[in-house]
């Protein structure tokens, strides 16, 4: 007989002594709440032997079953040789110890009941080979765990409830129960149980160590994708036999487990030539030993690397350079031993010809120089993204604009030497392939007439946003009206230096037509903005956020009800509007809006309830969030009519 698993069934089971005060009581029926996967088919009363024992007018009966005194070995024997996982599962509905008992059998302690010694042989290689085969096929459930629900108890009847219905493929256990929480032991039986499973994600779990992941990656060796996020117990050795027993391993991600360091990720490297992704974050036991040693290890597969706070310098950003040759996509945040070294040998290592994602964001030793090799070595680079690179000016901008010749997408956020002629210098040197520009938070850029060279224009550009530039204004806006005709998605949020005029050219240049305008935030916008907008591109107008542009008035929305028949998301929220503007919108005819924000309209009020109400037609989502002339008793009658709607009060 195989080793039975450390668990007595009375004090083992919880840390500290018996669950039980009185060790009889550990018969008593399990509660395992109402969406535990254990399968229970109607059973029969157990027999009682229970002789009464007097003491004078008092007596009580000992109520123990016969097979109750058996000890967990026998009970261990009689449960592995049960013919089917219904039957095991029946059993495991007894007792938290009989579930236990249950759950720690694995697949090849499951004795057959064949007679003969060769019948006995043949039976067990033909239940083997039939076990392999629907364990290949299965895992087909998906369980998850949260907070006070990630205990043992509950581990342990998925492992026998999800056994013959289809096997378990993914598991997520995230938090733990603070009194009785996730242990080994409950991992010891996923492993058993779930031969099947190919995802686990373990997050925030103080209480697991190397041997619950241990027992994992040996009873679990189909494993494709494994994610640890604060995981202190955690260690190299973890990994090893995740290394060791899981060839087919295709994802990693690590998150904060300060005992994983560099011989675990070189095992990974070495014994999982399948892996396709990476992402390893804020763990201070990694250097460039663990990161070059994986990456070089398969340079033929992996394709997505995440490196975010490490410890790791212009070493390891060569080797990705060297050694990147499928990689697609790259992120580096938060590297503050990264120098303009780094980057630069990246860039010239000829190695990320296939990259196509590319973000960077706090690494200081992102200059110009770096940005230029970067630009000349990924000749394939579509998105790129650049987040606070304080050292990053305009002519490492267009440097990168003239070197990548295939980019389609540019973020830049908090980059603060870029002024308006990086930005404009960027869109004449893109001006056939970029698709669409982000800019959020560049103080650098002011608001002064540009002059465009003549015959020269962006076409590519269709989306263009910029959000919180205090020193982006009218003068920028105007020019960019001349040089980007092709625009249909628009957004300039929180820009207090734009008005009215500096919108015209934008609209009379724009020949594409504007499909979504967000100027969420533009205190200085007016009506005009709007009637403008409604008359050259309301036909085409699919989605219009005027949030926060307080000097809009219900004249607005009778433009927008008259102009904007393809209208389907209206953000009028904190504007000048009030009843007369919401029955205007209701009177339009083929009007099909879909979505409708008023929140922070103080003067709409419940006489607007049958304009809403009509509205409610095509209406799926309405937020009327601190209107306050709004009654809830309007808002009970909204919610019983527009019955297809989400409504936020």
């Amino acid at each position: 007989m195989s080793k039975v698993f450390g668990f007595s069934g009375r004090d083992d089971f919880c840390p500290g002594g018996s669950i039980y005060s009185n060790p009889k009581e550990s018969t008593l029926f399990l509660t395992l709440g109402h969406r535990v996967d254990v399968y229970f088919p109607p059973v029969k009363r157990s027999r009682i032997s229970a002789p009464f024992v007097f003491g004078g007018e008092r007596f009580e009966q000992k109520r123990q079953t016969a097979i109750e005194s058996l000890p967990d070995e026998c009970l261990f024997e009689i449960f592995s040789r049960l013919s089917g996982g219904e039957e095991r599962s029946a059993c495991a509905c007894v007792s938290r110890r009989w579930l236990m008992l249950v759950s720690n059998i694995s697949r090849d302690e499951i004795c057959s009941n064949k007679n003969t010694e060769t019948s006995k042989h043949e039976n067990e290689i033909s239940v083997k080979g039939a076990d392999d085969q629907e364990v290949e096929s299965g895992g087909y459930l998906s369980r998850t765990l949260e907070g006070k629900k990630a205990t043992d108890v509950r581990l342990a009847s998925i492992a026998v409830g999800t056994a013959c219905r289809g096997g378990l493929g993914k598991l997520s256990i995230r938090g733990s129960n603070s009194d009785r929480g996730v242990t080994n032991l409950g991992l010891r039986a996923i492993a058993h149980g779930c031969p099947s499973l190919k995802v686990l994600s373990l997050w925030n779990i103080s209480t697991i160590g190397d041997e619950g992941l241990s027992e994992i990656a040996t009873g679990c060796r189909l494993l494709e994708k494994l994610d640890l996020s604060k995981c202190p117990l955690i260690s190299d050795k973890g990994l090893l036999a995740v290394a060791s027993n899981c060839p087919n391993l295709t994802e990693l991600s690590i998150k904060s487990c300060s005992g994983i360091g560099n011989e675990g990720l070189q095992a990974i490297g070495k014994c999982c030539p399948n892996l396709t992704s990476i992402s390893i974050k804020d763990c201070s036991l990694v250097s460039d030993q663990g990161i070059s040693s994986l990456v070089s290890s398969i340079p033929y597969v992996l394709r997505k690397v995440k490196l975010q706070t490490l410890n790791i310098t212009d070493v390891s950003l060569a080797v990705i350079g060297h050694y990147g040759l499928e990689v697609t996509e790259l992120v580096l945040t938060g590297l503050p031993n990264v120098s303009e070294r780094g980057f630069w040998i990246m860039g010239n290592g000829h190695g990320l010809q296939k990259l196509k994602s590319f973000t960077i964001a706090s690494c200081q030793g992102i200059t110009d120089l770096g940005l230029d090799a970067i630009g000349k070595g990924c000749p394939n680079l579509k998105h790129f993204c650049l987040r606070k690179c304080a050292i990053l000016s305009d002519n490492g901008l267009v440097s990168f604009a003239n070197a990548a010749v295939s980019l389609e997408s540019l973020q830049l956020e908090e980059c603060h030497r870029i002024t308006q002629f990086g930005f404009f210098g960027l869109l004449l040197n893109c001006r056939t392939q970029l698709k669409s520009l982000t800019i959020v938070s560049c103080f650098g850029i002011e608001d002064f007439s540009v002059e465009m060279p003549s015959g020269y224009l962006c076409e590519s550009l269709q989306s263009l946003s910029v959000c919180y530039c205090p020193g982006f204004g009218d003068a920028n806006l105007s020019a960019l009206g001349e040089l980007c005709p092709q625009l249909r998605h628009v957004e300039f949020c929180g820009l207090e230096g734009i008005t009215d005029d500096g919108f015209l050219p934008l609209f009379e240049s724009s020949d594409a037509g504007l499909l979504c305008v967000n100027v969420r935030g533009c205190i200085n916008l007016t009506d005009k903005f709007v009637l403008s907008l409604a008359n050259q591109h309301g036909w085409t107008l699919e989605m219009l956020n005027l949030d926060g542009c307080k000097k809009i008035s219900d004249a607005s929305l009778v433009a927008i009800a008259e102009n904007c028949p393809l209208l389907s998301d209206l953000n009028v929220s904190k504007c000048a509007i009030n009843d007369a503007g919401v029955e205007a919108i209701a009177c339009a005819d083929q009007f099909s809006l879909q979505i409708l924000s008023l929140s922070g309209c103080s003067s709409v009020s419940d006489k607007c309830l049958p304009a809403l109400g009509k509205l409610g037609q095509t209406l799926l989502g309405l937020n009327l969030q601190h209107c306050n002339a709004i009654s809830s008793s309007t808002v009970s009658l909204l919610v019983d009519h527009l019955w297809r709607c989400d409504i936020l009060f």
